[in-house]
């Protein structure tokens, strides 16, 4: 039952609203809550209308309160419908609570408004902030995965401030962003979301199809965020701290070869040219191929396992003081928080500190202002330091330590291989950034008249970020050589400023009118320094006097500016809350085009039926909802780099004399003055369910959207001296499913167990390009924007093949590849489509279970039937016998095994090595297990506390996937788009491991 599963959560809210007031004394009203079946209702909210009076009913569901005769008592409970009931002179009211049988009721933020679910049109996800702190989370986007229906997110790694990428019905564009906006407290932000505290969310909001994000016009494109902070609320005030720490250990390690797999797959790889005798090794061939570091190693069974070396065990903790309440005049929230995540590689941690402060103030009846601030500031270091790559290539037999301890530089005599160990030592290497952010949204609310709202907002967001870099000269990177530091100063300042009016009529309670309109102006002004030396005289200075250093190797600065200016219009019409319509159209004007196509226009429409309102479902038991949309609309993306229609110029230098080169400027760019919007056309149809009085709910969608005018890069003879130059080609096609299903299988007495299950399946191709498939590109009509074409690996050559294996010019030993056309030889004609970084379908699967005031949930998440690329299976999968390798299954003579060819100290990589590099990435994580009890009330009034909750979580413990338990990979999990450095679906060849996370919290409210 309902009354027993919202028990604790309601006296919790409700004592926000208890005692702290004094009154004077009019009538004293008692009685008992009831919900339907006429049970008591424990932990209702009653509170005197327009005041902060208030108080909660006890575990027999009575209350007592002192009110005036002329008020009116508000009783409240979460998943109930709220009673108003007029006091008068009446000491006795007793109350029956009916359910609120959907939560298809809930208002929505919609942007630039709100909406009750039932009334939308449009596609739109939600997570709230409950299962935004089931996870010890450093980016808001890590929530939405596997939570939102059609938001595919995914985190490359576990290095210690990285963001996620999302991506929300799938690609679009080859070259414009397919990042989607986010809109934080109405104001569309271009700083990233890594400097927003995860604890200061309320819920975000995932607009999905052409009705919902048309608002925002270009902007929205790729699906739009919207992020809600939290408020204040009218009551006492309240005082609230969360806090968490946890340690991070690693969930699997790279597997390379240790000392002695290592000395017989060098032994091997000179057995294949002849330079090592067949049969078991001997001290005497031994001494022909190692060194002399090498042979004491093996004498000695000495074996250096440098990735361990370079590990630790992390630690994550977060610590938030909140501070909410308010008046009738002014309500707030002001809350500061540190978070701290220390990665298990050395050198790798991210640190941040926000504080925040929301305030809203009724001036009069009319007239309302208030601000949502953020001021963060941010340490990263090691974001682009990683020196796992390299110790997975260090040789297992050198030795990194001499006897006194002290480390060894070149632990073998390979110049190109340094010790690892050196890259951690203190003073040598130095990444760090530094953030600092201040957004900020400003607004004033005017009520012209009944029903007409003008609303002002501003919105600037000031972000400075400082990236400074040391490589000292005891380095692989340097070999001895003199250090190096370098500064990469940005200052980036964007503002919005928007009119808003709106206006709500309803006429003969059945027509409900709702218009909008806007005007938007954003600005954005980004300007950069960066400076680089060489040979910086002390290694104390680090980067901070670059001034000193004997050389200069680059110095620029630059500035790019852009602003968009925008109008919209949108109608919401409502008929008996039967039949729902919505229109919307906008026109965006951006800097980034030309005159001629300076604008772009796009509109959209939707309708909705309320089937449940109907007569033949009206009356039902079973059904509490049922409404069918389809909207239909047009957006835009204007996401590229500005100028890229005007002609620029490029410095270069011509032959002056001998010694002399004089400087001057050339055309480096062909301008497109036509260049237009990139259009993305979005059909979509949905149906939302609540069955069995909300037992089962949720909503499946359909879509198809079709993008034109792609903004692409467009290739050009050499001989025309340009290299391309940026114009609208082709066209793309996403259509997926897309089922969001919440069910309440058990309630009985004390225990509820519910599940969450959002599943998505996509489906991406370009559906033409100018000159049919571009090859160079990548690009194929009819596949994803990104696939994998290449040879097909089908085994090795075996002995018994050595004649066959002869006429393709290989022998035994080495990769066999599938001959596609049939013609004798392998050439490009035989490459083929392998997979693309596309999954067939994500899912993810949330389940809770309570029991009294015991909470128990976990949280599993699938991608299935993508490919990646892994490139550490390229990197360190050379086998040529000189550097470590992944201690892979190879083949000898006597181990005639299909998976890896045979070591061969002649070839720097296999031949055919890109084909052993693609795997099936296919994953089930289990991506949180949690664990918690809430103090009941009893226990609350002895410690003078509104709520207290004890939990532990446990974060990513089990990764099921091929990738890693046959192929020795680590996680596969990686981005679908090519982003910070990572290639579209590959799993870097630098990568940090993944990490297992143990956490331990509280929640207190005073």
């Amino acid at each position: 039952m309902r009354t027993k599963f919202y028990t604790y959560l309601s006296v919790v809210l409700m004592l926000l609203f208890s005692a702290g007031f004094a009154w004077a004394q009019d009538v004293q009203v008692s009685g008992t809550v009831y919900d339907e079946t006429g049970t008591p209702i424990p932990g209702v909210s009653i509170l005197v209308k327009g005041t902060t009076r208030g108080t909660t009913t006890d575990l027999d569901g009575k209350y007592s309160i002192s009110a005036p005769n002329s008020g009116v008592l508000v009783f409240s409970f979460i998943g109930y419908t709220t009673v108003e009931e007029s006091v008068g002179n009446r000491s006795r009211i007793e109350v029956n609570l009916s359910p609120d049988l959907s939560e298809l009721e809930e208002v929505v933020v919609v942007g630039y408004g709100t909406q009750k679910k039932s009334q939308l049109t449009g596609a739109i996800s939600s997570v709230g902030n409950k299962e935004i702190q089931e996870l010890p989370i450093t980016d808001a986007r890590q929530a939405l995965q596997g939570r939102a229906a059609g938001v595919d997110v995914t985190q490359a790694g576990s290095k210690p401030g990285s963001a996620p990428q999302v991506r929300i019905r799938g690609r679009r564009s080859f070259n414009a962003s397919n990042e989607p906006l986010y809109v934080i407290d109405g104001i569309p932000t271009v700083g990233g979301l890594e400097d927003i505290n995860p604890s200061d969310i309320t819920s975000m909001e995932v607009l999905k199809d052409a009705s919902a994000t048309a608002i925002y016009g270009s902007r929205g494109s790729n699906g739009v965020v919207l992020i809600t902070t939290k408020r204040g609320n009218v009551g006492k005030t309240v005082v609230s701290l969360d806090t968490y720490y946890g340690l991070n250990e690693e969930l699997g390690r790279i597997d390379v070869f240790n000392g002695e797999e290592f000395a017989e797959y060098k032994r091997e790889s000179r057995r294949a040219t002849g330079r090592y005798p067949e049969g078991p090794a001997t001290a005497e061939a031994d001494a022909k191929i190692f060194e002399p570091v090498e042979l004491e190693s093996i004498a000695l069974g000495r074996s250096t396992d440098y990735p361990a070396g370079l590990l630790r065990t992390g630690n994550i903790q977060n610590h938030q003081i909140g501070i909410s309440g308010g008046s009738e005049k002014t309500t707030f929230f002001v809350s500061g928080n540190y978070f701290k995540d220390v990665g298990i590689i050395y050198n790798q941690d991210f640190t941040r500190y926000t504080f925040r402060v929301n305030l809203d103030h009724q001036i009069n009846k009319k007239i309302k202002i208030g601000t949502s601030t953020l001021f963060t500031y941010s340490l990263r270091n090691g974001e682009n330091f990683n020196p796992m790559g390299g110790a997975l290539a260090e040789n297992p037999l050198g030795k990194p330590y001499d006897d006194e301890g002290n480390l060894i530089f070149l632990p073998t005599t390979d110049g190109l291989r340094t010790n690892p160990f050196a890259e951690i030592v203190p003073g040598a290497q130095l990444d760090e950034t530094k953030r600092y952010r201040a957004f900020t949204s400003l607004y004033g609310s005017w009520e012209i008249t009944k029903g007409l709202t003008y609303r002002l907002v501003f919105g600037p967001d000031l972000n400075i970020r400082r990236s400074g870099r040391f490589t000292g000269s005891q380095t692989n990177a340097r070999r001895g050589g003199p250090a190096t530091g370098s500064v990469d100063d940005r200052f980036n300042f964007n503002y919005t400023l928007e009119n808003i009016l709106t206006y709500s009529k309803t006429l003969k309670s059945i027509h409900n009118f709702n218009l909008t309109a806007l005007q938007s102006f954003q600005q954005d002004r980004f300007e950069q320094t960066t400076l680089s030396v060489q040979g910086i005289p002390a290694p104390s200075q680090l980067y901070h006097r670059l001034g000193d250093a004997s050389q200069i190797t680059g110095a620029n600065t630059q500035l790019i500016e852009w602003s968009l200016l925008s109008y919209m219009a949108r109608v919401n019409y409502t008929f008996k809350d039967k039949f729902l319509i919505t229109g919307t159209v906008r026109a965006d004007g951006s800097s980034r085009f030309g005159e001629n196509n300076k604008f772009g226009y796009f509109p959209s429409a939707a309708v909705g039926w309320n089937m449940h309102q109907e007569n033949f479902l009206k009356n039902s038991t079973k059904v509490d909802q049922l409404k069918l949309r389809v909207s239909y609309g047009s957006i835009g993306n204007q996401a590229i780099v500005p100028y890229q229609t005007q002609a620029l110029l490029g410095r270069t230098s011509y032959a002056w004399d001998v010694n002399t080169a004089a400087f001057g400027y050339r055309p480096n760019t062909i301008g497109n003055p036509d260049l237009r919007w990139e259009t993305s056309t979005t059909f979509n149809t949905g149906v939302d369910f609540s069955f069995f009085k909300g037992r089962i709910l949720g909503s499946l969608e359909y879509y198809v959207t079709n993008t034109s005018d792609l903004l692409a890069p467009q290739p050009l003879p050499n001989s025309t001296g340009f290299g391309g130059f940026t114009t609208n080609i082709g066209e793309t096609q996403n259509r997926g499913i897309e089922l969001s299903l919440s069910t309440l299988n058990i309630e009985k007495g004390d225990f509820t167990w519910s599940t969450d299950i959002i599943f998505t399946r996509n489906r991406e191709k370009i559906v033409s390009l100018p000159n049919g498939d571009d090859i160079a590109a990548g690009r194929f009509i009819g596949k994803p924007l990104t696939v994998f074409y290449d040879l097909k690996k089908i085994g090795i050559w075996q002995t018994s093949e050595k004649d066959l294996a002869a006429s393709f010019g290989d022998k035994p030993g080495e990769i066999k590849v599938e001959d596609l056309n049939g013609d004798g030889r392998i050439n490009s004609l035989d490459r083929q489509f392998l997979g693309s970084a596309v999954p067939d379908f994500s899912m993810g699967m949330t389940n809770r279970i309570s029991y009294k005031g015991f909470d128990f949930s976990f949280f599993i998440f699938t991608r299935q039937g993508s490919m990646i690329r892994s490139l550490f299976h390229t990197s360190n999968n050379n086998l040529f016998g000189r550097y470590n390798n992944l201690d892979v299954d190879y083949w000898t003579p006597t181990n005639p095994t299909n998976a890896y060819p045979r070591p061969n100290e002649n070839q720097e990589f296999p031949k055919y090595n890109s084909s052993m590099n693609l795997f099936d990435g296919s994953f089930v994580k289990v991506r949180n297990i949690n664990f918690g009890y809430t103090f009941n009330d009893i226990a609350l009034k002895k410690l003078g506390l509104s709520s207290f909750r004890l939990y532990s979580s446990i974060q990513n413990p089990f990764i099921w996937s091929e990738y890693r338990s046959v192929h020795k990979g680590i996680d596969p999990e990686t981005f679908i788009d090519g982003e910070q450095g990572v290639e579209a679906g590959a799993i870097t060849a630098n990568v940090t491991p993944p990490v297992v996370q143990y956490t331990f919290g509280i929640n207190v409210k005073f």
